[in-house]
């Protein structure tokens, strides 16, 4: 059934641009510049035009800053941008946020070829995908120190939670060798720091800008591994096979900041609901119980045991109970003093105290022994030595006699007269020394008895 409401232009303009901007988010048209326009206000105005058909462009200001290069009527290029309605004039015409230059179209191909390849490896499956922590507590970034999306992350991050650590790997982003750097940094970063994310971080640019982010191996690199990857990596409207690959393409670094760290001041909000929540959750249930509670007394109350009675029974168990404890522990108790007395008497230390006291009287016993002993030895000692003194020929001596002997090896002693001869050289042993004497007379006396034993033998002797 037709719709017999009569629109008005604006209404009806209004409703085309709304279905061509659904319709046509971002698209990339190839074409030809022509009637290109450079107005004061510093935008650009051209038409875009192949062998069949043409279309109007706009490029704003913002947008300019970030071409390669000045855009000249008969360039081929390829526009990304977004289709609209410019209600005033009801003209549609495609709004460009990048411009590729020659060679644009063939890096296109390439991009589609390889995007192809690796999805229908399954490399972009939502399934591989690995999960983000919710609150990261460290966070590493690959990207170009002199960078403006590395101050950008950092300015966002630290805004929404200041606990975070943000350790910043340098790498280039640009250029022919910016893949494989990219690469040996993942992982390197992988094998030595503790991350809980990585991020590769850059600002917007031209696709060639971006290409090193197109990599095959950047992309199966970015798999490998337990740590979650973010693609950061030029603006809204840039799509890189990083992108594809990674666990969360953010659109711009700014916006990564944004979807990996909470903010505080939200995670306090989200606390304090769930407090509120659990709170109100445990006022319900207590008040359940106690209504159950309620109920359940005045059940009680209304059978023919009352809960008193049972109480009571209670209570009368509970004091048998305690009476029976009671004895138990004394009873266990009285044995245990029984023990810790035969412990005692047990006692090493008792019995090595007794044993020392003994070893202290057998001691004292042997040393008074000894010295009795001793003693005896040298009383006895003495009584031997008197004997020997007054028999001994030193003694003798020592009241005037003298030993005679022969100057011979074996020194006998002379006990006659008649032992020697005139002439021979005698040696006479005194107190006190010994005297060489020659003989010069012999007289033998008959009849003369032999000397005592504590006498010596003399004669008539000149020295």
């Amino acid at each position: 059934m037709e719709d017999s409401r009569i629109l008005k232009v604006s209404e009806l303009t209004a409703n085309i641009r709304s279905l061509l901007e659904g319709r046509y988010s971002f698209i990339r048209v190839a074409g030809e510049i022509s009637n290109l326009s450079r107005p004061a206000s510093g935008h650009l105005y051209f038409t875009l035009k192949d062998s069949q058909a043409q279309l109007r462009v706009v490029l704003f200001k913002m947008q300019r800053r970030y071409l390669a290069k000045e855009l000249q009527n008969g360039m081929e290029v390829v526009c990304l941008g977004r289709i609209s309605v410019y209600e005033p004039r009801g003209e549609y015409q495609l709004i460009v946020d990048t411009v590729d230059f020659r060679g644009a179209g063939a890096l296109q191909q390439s991009f589609e070829a390889l995007k192809e390849q690796l999805a229908a490896e399954g490399l972009f499956d939502s399934t591989v995908k690995r999960p983000l922590p919710f609150l990261p507590k460290h966070i590493t970034l690959l990207t170009s120190p002199q960078g403006a999306a590395l101050h950008d992350f950092i300015r966002v991050a630290r805004r929404r939670f200041s606990g975070v650590t943000i350790a910043i790997y340098p790498v280039p982003v640009q250029g022919e060798q910016a893949a494989a750097a990219m690469v040996a940094a993942l992982e390197q970063v992988r094998s030595q720091l503790q991350t809980d994310v990585l991020v590769l971080c850059r600002g917007g640019g031209s696709m060639e800008d971006l290409w090193a982010f197109n990599d095959e191996g950047l992309a199966r690199a970015i798999r490998r591994g337990t740590v979650p990857v973010v693609s950061a990596v030029g603006h809204e409207i840039d799509f890189t096979i990083a992108d594809f690959a990674a666990d969360l393409r953010a659109p711009t670094p700014s916006a990564a900041a944004e979807l990996l760290v909470p903010e505080l001041l939200g995670l306090k909000k989200i606390i304090a609901v769930q407090q509120a929540r659990l709170q109100r959750r445990m006022e319900e249930h207590l008040h359940s119980a106690a209504q159950r509670l309620r109920f359940a007394h005045h059940k009680l109350r209304s059978r023919p045991h009352p809960v008193n009675s049972l109480l009571l029974k209670v209570d009368q168990l509970a004091g048998s109970l305690q009476w029976s404890l009671l004895r138990k522990l004394e009873q266990h108790g009285l044995h245990l003093s029984r023990l810790e007395q035969r412990l005692q008497l047990c006692n090493p230390r008792l019995r090595v105290a007794r044993q020392e006291q003994v070893l202290a009287t057998l001691t004292n016993r042997l040393v008074q022994a000894g010295r009795e002993a001793l003693q005896q030895r040298e009383g006895r000692f003495l009584q031997a030595a008197a004997v020997l003194r007054a028999v001994s020929p030193l003694a003798t001596l020592t009241r005037g006699y003298a030993i005679a002997r022969r100057r011979n090896a074996a020194q006998s002693i002379i006990r006659s007269a008649a032992q020697v001869e005139v002439g021979e050289t005698v040696d006479v042993l005194l107190a006190s020394g010994t005297l060489g004497c020659r003989v010069d007379e012999v007289v033998v006396e008959e009849g003369l008895p032999l000397p005592d034993a504590g006498e010596r033998a003399h004669g008539k002797a000149r020295q």
